[in-house]
């Protein structure tokens, strides 16, 4: 019997990383990444044209060149059963019926390419959604955030009219690339639900945006076939086999099989340069106040999902090594730092930091506010500046977990998964002990990936669902960081300082002036 394969496709911020599983053995064949060749674009346009400030663009040619070098390095000439797809979100594009995004059509016009998640120009139109109001809020706590698909389709509404009367789809780029790969649209119910407030018989949010229903189609849940890779691809790849395509899925959400979360009472955290919280209930129960979101069968069927996020979480670490390097390597650089970091106790360095170095998600759904670090004196270091960095993700994410439970969301279980907790013990360490309870890492490498390529073992009715798919493929053992009580006491300190200054109205007011 010949050997089939399963491909995993992880579009994240930066770059797309590429895993190749075997279907008999669950085992890895092949990786490849592949970064963007334009990145993400802050000041001028692939010709050069200058961005306004607040813009994040990508090149949606970008996803296509990525896909086409990682399918075929990994498949070519193989026998490949499914193919699935998450995408960082919400990062949507303008595009025609025909699939091609209209920077195609207009490459000097900036509202014509996709605007990635943290793309922060469009808060004031989230914020004058929420002054509207509306039934379809209800689920989201009462606001949207402006990294979400219906503000970034009011701002090219009112911002480049043109654009948008041309503009025939509107669409996420996970749903798009999916698109391109099968050769027909079929888009993603967790995408639709999570980031552009599709109900189940109510469909999405009427007259938000004027033109916007027509651009916009019926999703379907995840884990269904949206058709076998095209001719085309195949051509361009290599690939053989059925070679069915899944709808694409939410980076964070994808991970929750390959972590063994798909039953209620699991905190599933995603850690990369955001981080995003979910935790799943078979439940319903009133939406938790400064909770993101939930949907019923979007993430996973037939469970609800609870939806929670930092804007920046390595992003933050990132940014200090690169502002302030101790080495020309950055690995090296962030060696340096964490082994500096982990000779201090908790409190030794007497700061607090504020994590919202690319605004806040929860509980305040504002990309206009801006980090804080608090209790400089003449002897704090650049290691003490790092570790209060380290400590306010903590605290960020310890503020989450905190509405969750006030809201009655039951969490037995924490896991953390994603870069940053393969790459990070005194990061993984740091939050047990602000916590307060046990963490469990899964041991199993390219984690999101592989979430990525169940979907497409469902898809292609490999396996009879996602338990199945889980027990097959995901992670079957888990490294445990255990809360020290003692560390745990000393950051309750810190953290009722965190609480004091982010809860506190005029410091927001002068972090939003000061951005």
């Amino acid at each position: 019997m010949p050997e089939t394969f399963l491909i995993g496709l992880d579009f994240g911020s930066e770059s797309v990383r590429g895993v190749l599983i075997d279907v008999r053995t669950g085992r890895q064949a092949a990786y490849h990444v592949h970064p963007y060749r334009h990145g993400i674009m802050t000041e001028t346009l692939p010709g050069g044209r200058p961005l306004p400030t607040g813009f994040a663009l990508q090149d949606a040619a970008d996803y296509l060149e990525a896909a086409e070098d990682i399918l075929r390095t990994i498949g070519a000439g193989r026998d490949v059963a499914g193919i699935g797809v998450d995408f960082t979100a919400s990062s949507p594009l303008p595009a025609m019926a025909d699939g091609r995004a209209m920077s195609e059509i207009a490459p000097d016009e900036p509202h014509a390419y996709v605007k990635l998640w943290k793309h922060g120009a469009a808060q004031p139109y989230a914020e004058a959604i929420n002054r509207a109001g509306g039934a379809f809020l209800g689920n989201f706590g009462g606001k949207l955030s402006g990294e979400w698909m219906l503000p970034k389709a009011a701002q090219i509404a009112a911002e480049a009219p043109a654009v948008w009367r041309r503009t025939e789809r509107f669409i996420e780029a996970g749903d798009w690339l999916v698109a391109r790969l099968a050769g027909h649209e079929a888009r993603s119910l967790d995408f639709a639900a999570y980031k552009a407030q599709y109900v189940a018989g109510r469909g999405y949010p009427n007259d938000v945006v004027t033109g916007l229903a027509s651009k916009l189609s019926a999703p379907a849940p995840v884990g269904s076939p949206v058709g076998q890779l095209s001719d085309d691809w195949r051509r361009r790849t290599g690939i053989r086999g059925a070679a069915v395509v899944a709808v694409a899925v939410i980076d964070s959400h994808v991970t929750l099989p390959a972590v063994g979360a798909h039953g209620p009472g699991v905190l599933v955290g995603a850690l990369g340069t955001s981080a995003a919280y979910l935790v799943l209930d078979d439940v319903e129960r009133p939406m938790p106040p400064g909770i993101e979101g939930r949907a019923y069968g979007a993430a996973l069927p037939g469970l609800w999902c609870y939806e929670a996020g930092q804007a920046a979480f390595g992003d933050v670490l990132a940014w200090f090594v690169r502002t302030f390097p101790r080495s020309d390597d950055p690995a090296e650089n962030f060696a340096r730092y964490n082994r500096d970091a982990a000779a201090l106790a908790p409190g030794q360095n007497r700061l607090a930091a504020i994590d919202w170095w690319n605004g806040n998600r929860v509980p305040y759904a504002d990309k206009g506010l801006r980090g804080l670090i608090a209790g400089f004196d003449m002897s704090t270091t650049a290691v003490d500046i790092y570790r209060a960095l380290m400590e306010g993700i903590c605290f960020g994410a310890r503020s989450i977990v905190d509405l969750f439970r006030i809201g009655g969301v039951p969490i037995e279980r924490v896991v953390l998964t994603s870069g940053l907790a393969k790459s990070n013990p005194l990061l993984l360490q740091m939050m047990a002990d602000v916590l307060g309870q046990t963490v469990h890492v899964p041991e199993i490498e390219n984690v999101t990936c592989v979430g990525a390529a169940i979907h497409g073992a469902v898809a292609a009715e490999i396996v009879s669902g996602f338990d199945e798919a889980t027990e097959r493929f995901g992670a079957r053992k888990f490294d445990a960081y255990r809360s020290d009580p003692a560390r745990a006491r000393a950051y309750q300190a810190i953290y009722s300082s965190y609480c004091e200054l982010s809860s506190n109205a005029e410091v927001r007011k002068t972090l939003r002036a000061l951005a």
